[in-house]
């Protein structure tokens, strides 16, 4: 991999139409507003331009909820200086240390479980493994399901554990 500091401009002629913000129903989104659907990302293989000829697949636009050109920009953005982190942590300290974080990162994205009735999940461990705990976004304020009910815990936790027979 090289060391890109900015990620490749890919701009989406479209947006997908919505009432609001994906995030706050209801609420009106000036960034979205009047805009059309957008077309799937896609998968890229990149070859490295090391010695040897190994290639890795990288993917070349995240997935968004709606995809304004800068809301795609900003999420490509922050995959590209992960890979730059990560890249850095392989070339000082060897695989070991970003396999270990990966790994450090996987567990606790999976064990990060709190029931709706207590607020659901916050991401607050992955957060800080990620080096973004000091900061606010928009889905943090905005969890997605304000206006929908909230579960009852007995059903919720039978779900989860598979209990509802």
């Amino acid at each position: 991999m090289s060391l890109r500091i900015t990620p490749t401009p890919s701009k989406p002629s479209t947006t997908p139409a919505a009432l609001g913000a994906p995030s706050a129903p209801g609420v009106h989104d000036t960034l979205r507003s009047h805009m059309g659907l957008t077309a799937p990302s896609a998968v890229a293989t990149v070859a490295a331009p090391s010695s040897s000829s190994s290639s890795s697949s990288i993917a070349a636009e995240p997935e968004l909820q709606s995809s304004h050109p800068l809301e795609a920009r900003l999420a490509k953005w922050r995959a590209t200086q992960d890979a730059l982190k990560m890249e850095g942590l392989r070339r000082n300290f060897g695989m070991a240390e970003p396999i270990r974080r990966g790994m450090e990162l996987k567990v606790v994205r999976a064990g990060e479980w709190r029931p709706a009735q207590l607020g659901g999940a916050s991401g607050l461990h992955s957060d800080i493994l990620t080096g973004r705990d000091a900061e606010i976004d928009w889905e943090d304020v905005f969890k997605g399901n304000e206006l929908g009910p909230v579960p009852d815990f007995h059903t919720e936790m039978e779900t989860r554990m598979k209990m509802n027979w």
